[in-house]
């Protein structure tokens, strides 16, 4: 009866430990995006084609833009970098009222890794789940788990990366890094 007891308390240790480690990314507000390292955007200045092109965010979150400089990217979503330069515009006596929009022109990639026929990247596209970028992939191999998987998911340059469990249905995140693991039998 003590051993059984004992039993009960380490398993009841082990759960905790595992859930502790393992985070969950079921709840993704895919509504608000952040840009990030990789992205390209395209800025569109009203009436002002010399400063309307596609820019790239730099590996330190920033992009050049021509008569102000460097411009801080990452983390901002497109309309609060579109304000921002508007406002930065106008401030620095460049334009008056300007009309200033910004938009995704390509997200970061996604990586696929583990048991799937294809592991590499891929290119991101809004709504995509875990089972989405499978397909992309190729599809499972018959070694796979096919119920869920492990997504390493850098949010923005402030916070580390951080692991967790996905389904099949969770959304996933421009940069995700997806793991598919190996069934044991």
């Amino acid at each position: 009866m003590m051993m059984q007891a004992a039993g009960v308390t380490a398993l009841l240790a082990l759960s905790c430990c595992a859930s502790a480690r393992e985070q969950s990314f079921e709840a993704v507000d895919t509504r608000a995006y952040h840009l990030g390292p990789g992205d390209q955007v395209r800025v569109i200045t009203y009436n002002d084609p010399q400063l309307s092109n596609t820019f790239t965010v730099s590996d330190n979150g920033n992009i050049d833009f021509p008569l102000l400089g460097t411009v801080r990217a990452a983390g901002f979503e497109p309309r609060d970098l579109a304000r921002h330069i508007s406002t930065s515009l106008e401030s620095k006596g460049i334009l008056t009222q300007p009309s200033v929009s910004v938009e995704v022109a390509q997200y970061r990639p996604i990586y696929i890794l583990g048991e799937v026929n294809h592991p590499g990247q891929y290119p991101y596209q809004p709504g995509m789940t875990m089972l989405t970028a499978v397909a992309l992939a190729g599809g499972f191999t018959y070694r796979a788990v096919t119920s869920h998987a492990t997504d390493v998911r850098h949010e923005d340059l402030n916070t580390p990366a951080h692991e967790g469990r996905i389904s099949r249905a969770t959304a996933l995140l421009p940069g995700d890094v997806v793991t598919i693991d190996e069934r044991f039998f």
